[in-house]
């Protein structure tokens, strides 16, 4: 059980008023300071479902004690690595500030040969001092911390919840000099006694990108859940959850899409349990259509845990029903050809344990930078899986 310093008292999170210190301090602005070391480490309150929570501040999960339901794994073990730093940022008060490796405007009119469906993924830029869109989303989703699961979570996580904690980790973050949330769209659920109430939210929100006349166009970003795809006359059509238009790819932008992402968009069609979420940068014509500029596909299971693999699923999958808590470990800029933690379980005793997937036809390279990775963090207790030699080994 965590305990807090809020003010001037010290709380345990079973405590009978924990929940109504929670709201006063949400409502002021004061930041829950977590006792699981000394000195304390700020943490901050989040909303989710009515209810408030304390989140961990970006980045500050491996400096909570490893008992504390806030730790997380070293960020060197994932692709998150290589960012910190550079593209991420902490400041002094606590909050991200984030490079961006995509443009949030548009200049001039669309080009005919189409957007650049992946202009800023890795293999085009492998620039560490920036985020990529895909390296956004993962961040995105490790902040929200929707890469962690236990079984207890079983039926609790819904779009609902995810938007919150995606918008609740936005909230801690800074971009291009103003706040993440100021930039980030994410299409709440659509419930019909409240379809007016949402219409307004959602066009007040995107009313700076409502192009006005011609000349430079503002973008946001938004991350969805896709629901299909549809042919279009002149390119695709990205049909969103809970958003009443499509998103429009031209010709050009969805053959490099379709190209890209073959994986993603196998694995998806595969199972229906499966959830394909979009990650883009968009404009809205004077006409109200709503167009692409660059965009990146991530597909998550059915608790909304991201995986690469069908080997990886297997092994979520077998995860998913214990108690203990699992973290996905994601790729952020790097190749799908470098190593990274597949994933951590920080409350294994008597060591956390991070899990690797070594692939068929893994070279020596990839093998060398693994054992330099597993060799960094003594500490931690490896599990290695080489799927080309065995069958899943024993989990720890």
């Amino acid at each position: 059980m965590r305990r807090f310093r809020i003010g001037e008292r010290v709380l345990g999170e079973s405590s009978p008023e924990f929940r109504e210190v929670l709201a006063h301090a949400h409502e002021h602005r004061l930041r829950p300071l977590c006792m699981c070391k000394e000195p304390p480490i700020p943490t901050y309150i989040a909303r989710l479902d009515g209810q408030y929570l304390v989140k961990r501040m970006p980045l500050s999960g491996r400096d909570h004690d490893p008992t504390c339901p806030s730790y997380e794994p070293p960020y060197e073990l994932s692709g998150l690595g290589p960012l910190i730093g550079n593209a991420i940022q902490i400041d002094g008060s606590g909050r991200a500030d984030l490079r961006l490796d995509f443009s949030l405007s548009k200049r001039g009119p669309r080009s005919s040969q189409g957007a650049p469906a992946q202009a800023s993924e890795p293999g085009i830029h492998s620039e560490p001092k920036k985020l990529s869109l895909r390296a956004m989303l993962h961040y995105l989703w490790e902040a929200g911390e929707l890469t962690e699961w236990r079984s207890t979570w079983a039926g609790k996580r819904g779009w609902g919840r995810v938007r919150s904690s995606l918008l609740n980790a936005a909230s801690q973050m800074t971009a291009r000099g103003g706040p993440l949330s100021d930039i980030l769209f994410v299409p709440e659920v659509f419930h019909p006694e409240d379809k007016d109430g949402i219409a307004a939210r959602r066009a007040a929100a995107l009313k700076g990108v409502q192009a006005t006349g011609p000349g430079p166009r503002k973008l946001m970003m938004i991350v969805a859940e896709v629901k299909e795809f549809a042919a279009a006359r002149n390119g695709h059509k990205i049909a969103i959850r809970h958003l009443p238009f499509p998103l429009m790819v031209e010709e050009g932008a969805w053959r490099r899409l379709a190209s890209r992402y073959e994986a993603e968009l196998e694995l998806w069609r595969s199972n229906d349990a499966f959830h394909l979420i979009v990650i883009a940068t968009f404009g809205i014509s004077t006409a109200g259509i709503a167009s692409v500029e660059e965009i990146s596909l991530m597909v998550v299971n059915g608790h909304w845990i991201p995986f690469e693999t069908v080997d990886e699923l297997r092994l979520l999958e077998r995860l998913s029903v214990l108690k203990r808590k699992s973290v996905k470990g994601l790729r952020f800029n790097l190749a799908r050809d470098q190593p990274i933690v597949s994933v951590t379980l920080p409350e294994q005793k008597p060591a956390p344990v991070a899990m690797f997937i070594v692939p068929a036809g893994a070279g020596d390279d990839y093998e060398h930078a693994l054992a330099e990775m597993i060799a960094a963090r003594p500490e931690i207790a490896p599990w290695v899986w080489r799927v080309s030699e065995e069958d899943m080994p024993r989990l720890p």
